[in-house]
């Protein structure tokens, strides 16, 4: 067994491989760029060596340096991690040619899996089933049209080389391949250094699900059932879980043997992922079609090592030292339910924009095991780091496992609630919204539910009447204690608190009035109309950042923050901007003036920190609704920006190549 191992990447799976390397008594190394000199995956490994400047071109992209860090500690191997240099051939060969183990397949596997195009080829041969396609290359926009209109309408412009989401553009007609297939080319050759792009066709319904394999450098391969991977956004992984409520045992056992094997025609060994996708509106489940096989791990491995008991990561260690697999196909089990969301760092509010900046609070939900529950995080970020727009947005994976999957998902809802992140945009209320909305828990999904059911974007998880009533109480409660506690200090607010006060609480457009008493073991809510008061259990302090507890037996996590004169609680997938006044303020508040927020039609603004790469506009110029105006790169993916009407150019105020910040403008009209 190796005696120290390096980790050629950053964030949480440097972390994860980190973890599990210390467990089988294994030294670390760990490389970084200067954004992450303080990272906790260079805090955690037992050495770390600096690679270079924040972008991954001139850092973790740098085999060579990568190579140099190993030979300087003794590093006998590297494991990849993903995305980087984890499916570069290249790599793979100059460290079998530095007598330096890859914790990974064999370099012919990469090359042969890692081009899109030859990957279905031999997919083909091998008896798998493959989307129809084209698979040569194309020469331009004109051609890559002429191939849409002959496989039909809808298809996948994909780069070659691409993966993660990245590199793909759907297109519905003639004008989307004319205006995504040069975007495609770009994304690819920025990411992958590759421009070439296939087209096939677009499944429609489509669910997405991955076979995890797993083979030894003796010719033993196994599959570890699948993964259901269908709420995407951009065709970027939101939700994952294993087992899929949509395969039956029929379904997982030709896939996981059509996946044996296309690995075993490669000769693969190590840990690797098929990827297929499946008409949801097939009832039988039996068509089924290759999309690409990632020669790495990915991202969602902890659901199958959730469900099956297994360490992914020790497995592919034990392999690259040459041991055999210690287990059968017949040893492969499903116990229980996984579901994993991953946390990113984006604005749901404003349309997924990216969002980068320092960590104020980062508090995730506590990990806990048990025989009927089990909450794990996946992270590699730490309080006061930063989120850069170097690198990919994810902040943590929050992992749930139960017997069954109606009780992961709660497990979901709750430990989320839990989840604490302040100075950056989150997802955390839209994940939330996932894991509550009716047809995510029936397992009705497809790679085109959040686009179906968000048609006009995310604006918080629907909260009903007794929650909102819930809510309030916690409010009222959240003013006693901070009446309280003025009160306290110098007397601040006199004799005021001494007795009970009646409260207006607005929340959701709606009012409460509310009166808090303190009773033994409790806290009373007496509402205005009711005979009976509302029991809170559980306690809140001034300064605390969340309320756990109870409302009439009824549990709740709520984060708490001050808003200016108010207050923000949020649960239960949304945040909602609570105000609380004493009766007689309230009364004299409906006679106030309400101030009007700017009109800022006549601009077009940055939504997001980025590099202007293309202007299509100039002063002077008329522009219709829904014109392409300029193109902002950000977190390595292109965004174009579009007018929202028809009207006139009247100013430039930023040219191509200006690194914008959030709400820069971009354009005046008239």
């Amino acid at each position: 067994m190796f005696k120290k191992i390096l980790i050629a990447n950053r964030g949480e799976i440097a972390c994860r491989v980190i973890k599990t390397a210390r467990k089988m008594g294994i030294k670390t190394v760990a490389v970084y760029s200067d954004a992450d000199a303080r990272a906790p995956h260079v805090l955690m490994a037992d050495e770390a060596v600096r690679l270079g400047p924040p972008p991954a071109a001139e850092s973790y992209l740098k085999a060579d340096l990568i190579i140099a860090a190993c030979k300087a500690t003794g590093a006998e191997a590297v494991h990849p991690g993903y995305g980087f240099l984890s499916e570069r051939e290249s790599f793979a060969k100059a460290l079998a040619e530095a007598g330096i183990a890859f914790i990974g397949p064999p370099p012919g596997a990469i090359a042969a899996m890692g081009d899109k195009i030859e990957s279905k080829k031999l997919a083909k041969e091998a008896g798998v089933n493959v989307v129809p396609g084209y698979l040569g290359e194309i020469a331009d926009t004109d051609e890559a049209v002429k191939i849409a209109q002959d496989i039909g309408f809808p298809v996948m412009m994909k780069a070659s080389a691409g993966g993660g989401g990245k590199g793909m553009r759907l297109a519905w007609s003639e004008q989307d391949v004319r205006e995504g297939f040069e975007a495609t080319k770009r994304e690819g050759l920025a990411s992958f250094g590759d421009d070439r792009v296939f087209i096939e066709k677009f499944v429609e319904d489509p669910r997405h699900i991955e076979i995890q394999v797993l083979g030894d450098q003796h010719g033993n391969i196994v599959y570890l059932n699948e993964r259901e991977c269908s709420i995407q956004r951009r065709h970027q992984k939101v939700v994952e879980e294993a087992p899929s409520p949509f395969v039956t045992p029929a379904m997982r056992k030709a896939m996981g043997e059509q996946a044996v094997a296309l690995a075993r025609a490669v000769g693969y060994h190590s840990a690797g992922t098929v990827e297929l996708i499946v008409s949801g509106a097939d009832a039988t489940g039996e068509s089924f079609y290759f999309l690409e096989m990632n020669t790495r791990l990915q991202v969602e491995h902890p659901v199958t090592e959730e469900i099956t008991g297994l360490d992914l990561v020790e497995q592919m260690i034990r392999v690259a030292a040459g041991e055999k697999l210690a287990f059968t196909q017949d040893d492969v089990k499903i116990h229980g339910w996984a579901i994993e969301n991953r946390v990113y760092a984006e604005d749901p509010y404003r349309g997924f924009l990216p969002s980068t900046g320092r960590l104020v609070r980062y508090r995730p939900p506590a990990e806990g095991r048990n025989e009927d529950l089990r909450t794990r995080v996946d992270d590699g970020v730490a309080e006061g780091g930063e989120v850069s727009m170097f690198y990919d947005p994810m902040i943590a994976k929050l992992v749930t496992w139960a017997p069954t999957r109606e009780a992961a998902i709660d497990r979901q809802i709750r430990a989320l609630d839990a989840f604490r992140i302040d100075g950056i945009g989150h997802n955390i209320d839209f994940l939330s919204a996932l894991m509550q909305h009716s047809r995510f828990r029936d397992g009705n999904i497809t790679t085109g539910f959040i686009a179906e059911e968000y048609p006009e974007g995310f604006h918080g998880a629907p909260a009903n009447d007794q929650l909102l009533a819930d809510l309030a109480a916690i409010a009222a409660l959240i003013a006693h204690e901070t009446d309280a506690r003025a009160a306290a200090i110098s007397g601040q607010l006199g004799e005021t608190v001494a007795a009970p006060v009646d409260r207006v609480v607005r929340i959701a457009g709606a009012e409460h009035r509310l009166r808090v008493e303190q009773a033994e073991g409790a806290t009373l809510v007496h509402r205005a109309g009711e005979d009976h008061p509302h029991e809170i259990l559980g306690g809140w302090q001034p300064g605390e950042l969340r309320f756990k507890g109870a409302v009439d037996g009824r549990p709740h996590i709520v984060q708490i923050a001050k808003a200016g004169r108010k207050w923000r609680l949020a649960s239960h997938g949304a945040s909602h901007l609570v105000e609380i006044l004493p009766v007689h303020v309230a009364e004299l508040s409906q006679h106030m003036i309400e101030k009007v927020p700017p009109d800022l039609s006549k601009f077009l603004i940055c939504p997001m920190p980025g590099l202007l790469t293309a202007l299509h506009v100039k002063e002077g110029d008329a522009v219709e609704a829904g014109q392409p105006l300029a193109v902002v790169e950000a977190m390595k993916m292109e965004n174009i920006l579009r007018a929202e009407k028809a009207g006139t150019v009247k100013s430039v105020k930023a040219a191509p190549g200006d690194s914008l910040a959030v709400d820069a403008v971009i354009l005046e009209f008239e």
